[in-house]
C-alpha cells in the first residue's frame, strides 16, 4: 500500500495494491456495506474470465474497485462525488458542471490508483 497525505487529516487508509484480496480488505475497512457487491462482482468477473478465456473481466473488476477505494478513502471527496451525482440524477439544474467535476474526480482517483 502506498501512503499519501490529504490535508491535515490524510486518507482513511493507504491506497492498497491492485489485487482482489487487497481491494477486499480496503473495502472492508472503508465501506463494509459494499462487500456483498464486491464479492458478487468478483464472482461474475471470474466466471466471465473463464468463459471468454480472457483476463479482461478481472482487469475491469480491479479497475472499478480500485477507483472506488481511491475515492472512498477520502471522505470529503466521496461526499462531494455523491453530491454531484445527486445533482445529475435529480435533473433540476444544468448537469454540465457536475458531470465535468465527476469526470475530474474519477480521473484523479484513477491516477492515484496507478491506472
Amino acid at each position: 500500500m502506498s501512503a499519501q497525505t490529504d490535508g491535515p487529516y490524510g486518507p482513511l487508509i493507504p491506497m492498497p495494491e491492485l489485487t482482489p484480496d487487497a481491494l477486499r480488505r480496503a473495502v472492508a475497512r472503508i465501506a463494509p456495506s459494499r462487500l456483498p457487491a464486491l464479492t458478487q462482482h468478483l464472482f461474475e468477473a471470474t466466471t466471465n474470465a473463464q468463459q471468454v478465456q480472457s483476463l479482461a473481466p478481472l482487469r475491469a473488476f480491479v479497475h472499478s474497485w480500485a477507483v472506488f477505494v481511491a475515492i472512498e478513502r477520502h471522505p470529503a471527496r466521496a461526499e462531494r462525488l455523491r453530491e454531484l451525482e445527486r445533482i445529475v440524477d435529480t435533473g433540476e439544474q444544468d448537469p454540465s458542471a457536475a458531470i465535468a467535476e465527476i469526470r475530474a474526480i474519477r480521473e484523479a482517483a484513477e491516477a492515484e490508483a496507478g491506472l
